[in-house]
C-alpha cells in the first residue's frame, strides 16, 4: 500500500546496480500509462468508499491547538516541539549506550538527481551525517533501523534488489548480514527492524504485489527481474488455479497483447488448480527472527501471511504487536477493503494474507468487491470464471485454517497507513503500555481510485484492553499539513513513532508527497517527494 513507497523509491536502480534516472524502467510501456487514465475515469462512476469508521470525526476529548504549532492538536497536558528539520526522507529513530539520537534517511525517491541514503546523529537540533551508506555499497530504500549491542542494523535492498539486512558499527565499517529475499525485487521491501525482549532481532518483509499477483500496477519492478519477481510463502501452499488476464508489459511493442498470470509466481507464469508453491526460508508476508551472533544460521519466520508490516513492537509483558498496511484497489485482483490493521502476534501463526482481509474476514465477501471495471478477468484451466474475488489459495489442502480474530489489536481507517508502532513506558501514567501508531496516510488515487477524502497523517492511541484505535495527534482538518498551507508547521506523513531514553515520544516524519498527474504523461508514476521536508517531532506531558 501507501508506505510501498519505500520500496518504490528504489526503482531507480536496474539490475545489478545500474542505476535507472527515472521512477519508471526508460522502456515504459504506454499502454501501462493509460492504464492509470482508465481507473481514474472509473472514479466518476463509482460510488466512494465508505467507511465503517469516519475518519472526519474527531473524539470528544479535551483537544487543543499545540502553543508553537497550531495546526496540531492534541490532548491538554502534552506538548509537541520539533527537534530536528529539513530532513529527506526520514523514516527510523534509534539511540546508542550513550543517549545520542540517529535517524535514518531512506534514500531516493521518483526524482530525476535522488537523494543518497544516509545515518545523521542529531546534535542540538542540527543532522550530521554519520555515513553516507551508498558511498557503502548500500541500495535504498533504509526503512528499519536499530541499535544493538553496539551496533547499528538496518534493513535495506541489496544490489539484485533483494531484502537485505547489514550491521554498521560506529568506526562505519558495514556488513551485509543476509540477503535473498525476493519480494523486495517488487513493491514491498523488508521494513522495521527491532530487537526483541528475548534480545534477537526481529523484522518485517513485505509480499510481493498489492495481493501476491504481478499484475500492471508492479510494471516498473518486473521490468527489472522479470523471471524473478514474485511473492513468496512462507510454508507450503497449494493454489486454486486463477489467472487473471492482464496488459502484457513485458512484449511493449505487440499493442493490446495481453497474458494470464498466476498468484505467487512470476508475471505471465499461468497456474493450475492444485499447483503446490514451496515455501522459502526467506519469504515475504512474514516477521523474520535471528540471532545476531549468527544471522543466516539462526534465520527463521516467526509468524507469516502478512501483506505489508511496516513496524512491530512489544508490550512490557513481552506481548508483540504489528502496524499492517492492507490492500490497495490496484490493477489485476484489487481488493476493497474496509480497515488497515494492527495485530497481536502469535508465533508461527498465518494471518491469512492475500485471502482474508485486514479484519481477518474472506475476500470473497460482497463488500469486498471493486467495481467490475476494476477486475481483470479470472480463468482456471483456460475456461473463464465469473468476474469477482475468489481464493487463490486452497486453504483445505494446504493445511490452513482462518485466522484467529482475536489477533485483531486495533482496526484502523482503510487507506490510512499504521507504520512503525511503539508501547508507552510508566511514565505516560493512563496511556502507559498503550500503543502508539503513526498512520502515515493515503495515497489517492493512485492505490484507491475509490477514496474521496484524506485518511491518516496523525498518531493514533490503541488501549489494548479495548482494541480502540483513537486519536492522540493530528491536524487541525484530515490530511496532511502542507494541504492546509502549514508546510512545516504540521503533522505531514508520521512514518516511525518511538519512546526514547527520556520517556519523549518521538515522530519521524517523513515529509510532503505531491500527486503530479502530469508525471504519468511521460510514463512515470504520479509521485513527487520533496526534500528536506522531513522532521522529527518530541511530545512530552506538561504536568498541567
Amino acid at each position: 500500500m501507501k508506505n510501498n513507497l519505500l520500496s518504490a523509491m528504489t526503482s531507480r536502480w536496474g539490475k545489478n546496480g545500474s542505476q535507472v534516472k527515472s521512477g519508471f524502467h526508460p522502456a515504459m510501456p504506454t499502454f501501462w500509462v493509460a492504464a492509470f487514465f482508465s481507473i481514474a475515469l472509473v472514479l466518476s462512476g463509482c460510488e466512494a468508499i465508505k467507511n465503517l469508521l469516519d475518519e472526519e470525526e474527531r473524539p470528544k476529548q479535551n483537544f487543543e491547538p499545540s502553543a508553537q504549532f497550531p495546526v496540531i492538536q492534541l490532548p491538554r497536558g502534552y506538548k509537541i516541539e520539533k527537534v530536528a528539520s529539513e530532513l529527506t526522507y526520514p523514516t527510523s529513530v534509534a539511540w546508542d549506550d550513550q543517549g545520542r539520537m540517529y535517524v535514518a534517511e531512506a534514500g531516493g525517491a521518483f526524482l530525476d538527481e535522488p537523494a543518497p541514503a544516509r545515518i545523521m546523529r542529531i546534535e542540538n537540533g542540527e543532522a550530521i551525517e554519520v555515513a553516507n551508506l551508498e558511498q557503502k555499497g548500500i541500495y535504498p530504500a533504509i526503512s528499519g533501523m536499530v541499535w544493538h549491542k553496539g551496533a547499528l542494523y538496518f534493513t535495506h535492498r541489496a544490489d539484485d534488489m533483494t531484502g537485505a539486512v547489514s550491521r554498521m558499527t560506529p568506526d562505519g565499517t558495514v556488513t551485509e548480514l543476509f540477503r535473498g529475499f525476493v519480494d523486495s525485487q517488487t513493491d514491498h521491501q523488508l521494513n522495521d527492524i527491532r530487537v526483541g525482549p528475548d534480545g534477537r532481532l526481529y523484522f518485517a518483509s513485505g509480499l510481493g504485489g498489492n495481493s501476491a499477483v504481478m499484475a500492471q500496477d508492479m510494471t516498473p519492478f518486473v521490468l527489472k527481474n522479470p523471471t524473478t519477481a514474485r511473492a513468496t510463502p512462507a510454508k507450503d501452499i497449494v493454489l486454486t488455479g486463477r489467472n487473471f488476464k492482464v496488459a502484457n508489459y513485458l512484449t511493449k511493442d505487440v499493442f493490446g497483447d495481453t497474458v494470464a498470470t498466476g498468484a505467487f509466481v512470476p508475471f505471465g507464469t499461468a497456474t493450475k488448480p492444485g499447483q503446490v508453491i514451496k515455501g522459502v526460508k526467506k519469504p515475504g508476508g512474514a516477521i523474520m527472527v535471528f540471532d545476531p551472533a549468527n544471522p543466516e544460521g539462526t534465520l527463521e519466520m516467526y509468524a507469516w501471511g502478512f501483506r505489508n508490516v511496516i513496524g512491530m513492537a512489544w508490550n512490557k509483558q513481552g506481548e508483540m504487536f504489528a502496524a499492517q498496511n492492507g490492500y490497495d484497489v490496484a490493477a489485476g485482483r484489487p481488493i476493497k477493503d474496509q480497515y488497515d490493521p494492527t495485530y497481536r502476534v502469535r508465533k508461527d501463526a498465518w494471518y491469512g494474507v492475500p485471502d482474508f482481509s485486514a479484519a481477518l474476514e474472506p475476500v470473497t465477501d460482497a463488500k469486498f468487491q471493486p467495481p467490475g471495471e476494476l477486475l481483470a478477468p479470472v480463468f482456471i484451466n483456460g475456461k473463464k470464471q465469473e468476474k469477482k474475488l475468489g481464493f487463490v489459495i486452497d486453504h483445505q489442502a494446504s493445511g490452513l485454517t482462518p485466522p484467529d480474530k482475536s489477533l485483531i489489536a486495533g482496526l484502523h481507517p482503510v487507506n490510512s497507513s499504521p507504520s512503525k508502532p511503539d508501547v508507552a513506558p510508566d511514565s505516560w501514567g493512563e496511556y502507559a503500555d498503550h500503543l502508539f501508531v503513526p498512520e502515515w496516510g493515503d495515497m489517492a488515487w493512485f492505490t484507491n481510485p475509490l477514496r474521496d477524502k484524506p485518511v491518516g497523517n496523525r498518531i493514533v492511541r490503541i488501549n489494548p484492553a479495548t482494541n480502540q484505535v483513537e486519536p492522540f495527534i493530528h491536524n487541525a482538518k484530515p490530511g496532511p499539513a502542507s494541504e492546509q498551507g502549514a508546510i512545516g508547521k504540521g503533522i505531514e506523513r508520521p512514518y516511525d513513532v518511538k519512546f526514547g531514553p527520556d520517556g519523549a515520544m518521538y515522530i519521524v516524519d517523513f515529509g510532503q508527497h505531491l500527486i503530479v498527474l502530469q508525471h504519468i504523461e511521460h510514463g512515470h508514476l504520479p509521485f513527487e517527494w520533496p526534500e528536506r521536508t522531513g522532521a522529527i517531532w518530541k511530545v512530552t506531558k506538561t504536568n498541567k
